[in-house]
């Protein structure tokens, strides 16, 4: 194995083990329909890490009577992007860690935080998102979730 393949081979473990991660963050969530996790990191350090929930104060409950997401749910990644504002850390160059691909306004905010590599594993219906990241040169990296689950990194 070349020292690129060795390289490519590290690099989709430690994105194995971030999602992973990513996903057992996303068990706090208060939300019912669709639980996401998102972490932040940089230089192989977890700096901001959020998940998909009601903004802080609100009662913990993310759907109305009809089973319909509240319009003020906050995304884990608007979560994860506000927590990193708020510390001394800087989300520059950072890859974003997400169990759900952003939609169309978590992007902006992604684009806007100076993120360069989005790594999901599960895709959201609506790609818009996406294409957005795509168009403004943010790497996204589809990782599927059999390959998470049947790996042992």
């Amino acid at each position: 194995m070349n020292e690129q393949n060795t390289s490519d081979s590290k690099q989709e473990q430690l994105d194995i083990r971030y999602l992973k991660m990513a996903d057992i963050w996303a068990k706090s969530s208060y939300c019912k329909r669709r639980q996401v996790g998102a972490l932040i990191v940089k230089d192989k350090m977890i700096i901001s890490d959020g998940y998909n929930g009601t903004p802080k104060g609100f009662e913990n409950v993310c759907e109305d009577e009809h089973n319909i997401t509240k319009p003020y749910v906050l995304h884990a990644e608007a979560n994860a992007i506000t927590k990193v504002a708020k510390s001394n850390n800087s989300s520059e160059n950072a890859t974003l860690y997400v169990t759900t691909s952003p939609c169309m306004e978590c992007s902006k905010l992604i684009i806007q935080a100076g993120i360069k590599r989005v790594v999901f594993s599960d895709k959201y219906h609506d790609e818009q998102g996406l294409r957005l990241l795509e168009r403004a040169k943010v790497e996204t990296v589809h990782i599927d979730e059999a390959i998470i689950k049947n790996n042992n990194y």
